[in-house]
């Protein structure tokens, strides 16, 4: 529908949602660059989207395929330090406050796991944390390092449920400190050690090395940076697991994600994540899981938990941020229930070593 009420009626049956283009600059800007420009139309509000908007986007996303590709250095180059450290600052550090309004009480930011879909968003956070935990077959006395380890739920989970002992490393000041803090009141200060550093300077050895919702960020570019640092840290007998955000086949993630909510993010598919991270270091792929639908459930959880603290976030932010961030996690839950997107779980060991588990975990 355009500013004046000419409306195009759809040609494919009941239509799920009707786009509503408030001036001539909106759909300029869509027929210009769709990819980047329906993201900035929505969240300044030149553009609104009547229906269920998780429906209207997963329809998009089925008709529209693949994006046009865009420069190569949009999206391939490194992630330097420095470049890494801003990326993290412009996303992560917007406050604690604000991701306390719609996260989990453990404030966990990746795929929850959900055992029944009845689970809660709290119960789900927890089994995927203790079906890391069993991926890695964890035992009591082992050394963990952690890379990106977000608000340090997981690092304190292996260390009181498993008895192990973490170095987790991010370079987010805000995630740190409350990390530190969280370890500090649960007692467990002597067993978990909360690094703020980048990936690149992890040095000590570890029984377990385990990254969840970090890789998305490394880019391709500097992948064989992160399995070296894997591959100096692990024991002989050492194992791992990745769990990241993928795709079925090699592509940029859409421009206007990357531009305001996820700077630097690249989603891997398989292969680039082998080829460059594992098969340098002759680490042999044990298990591949994909939790795309679980994702999409979190996703459902967060949106629904975001919704509902819009007044809060306004005041913290301002309606734009509102919308761009409704747009981001609608956006993504799509992504996931229509298989653009993919949760992968890869879990790893040295290639000589047969201290594996026998059978894979339920």
């Amino acid at each position: 529908m355009l500013w004046d009420g000419f409306e195009v009626p759809s040609m494919a049956g009941t239509p799920v949602g009707t786009i509503v283009f408030k001036n001539r600059r909106a759909v300029f800007s869509w027929v210009w660059d769709p990819d980047l420009n329906f993201g900035e139309a929505y969240m300044f509000g030149a553009v609104e989207l009547r229906g269920d908007l998780v429906a209207m986007l997963s329809e998009i996303y089925r008709a529209l395929g693949k994006s046009t590709p865009r420069p190569w250095w949009l999206w391939q180059r490194s992630n330097d330090q420095h470049a890494a450290r801003e990326n993290v600052h412009r996303h992560y550090d917007l406050g604690n406050d604000f991701y306390q309004l719609w996260l989990d009480r453990e404030m966990v930011y990746t795929c929850a796991y959900f055992p029944t879909p009845a689970s809660t968003l709290e119960e789900a956070q927890v089994e995927k944390m203790d079906r890391v935990c069993r991926k890695l077959a964890l035992r009591p006395g082992e050394h963990v390092i952690e890379a990106g380890c977000g608000w340090g739920s997981l690092a304190l989970f292996m260390a009181r449920e498993y008895g192990v002992t973490v170095r987790a490393f991010n370079v987010s000041r805000e995630q740190i400190a409350y990390a530190r803090d969280r370890a500090k009141h649960q007692g467990l200060g002597d067993r978990v050690e909360f690094v703020e550093d980048d990936y690149r300077n992890v040095r000590g050895a570890c029984d377990a090395f385990v990254s969840v919702g970090m890789l998305e960020h490394v880019g391709a570019a500097d992948y064989q940076a992160l399995g070296r640092v894997i591959d100096s840290s692990l024991t002989g007998s050492g194992r791992g697991l990745l769990h990241f955000i993928g795709r079925n086949t090699p592509g940029e993630l859409n421009p206007w994600i990357r531009k305001r909510i996820f700077p630097g993010a690249y989603p891997p598919a398989l292969p680039e994540v082998f080829e460059g991270v594992l098969e340098p270091w002759n680490l042999s792929v044990l298990d591949v899981e994909n939790l795309r639908l679980h994702y999409a459930a979190t996703l459902e959880q967060w949106r629904r938990r975001f919704d509902a603290s819009t007044k809060e976030v306004a005041k913290m932010f301002d309606e734009t941020f509102v919308r761009a961030w409704r747009l981001y996690l609608a956006g993504s839950q799509a992504a996931f229930l229509t298989g653009s997107m993919q949760l992968f779980q890869v879990v790893f060991a040295r290639g000589a070593s047969n201290a594996i588990p026998w059978t894979r975990v339920n």
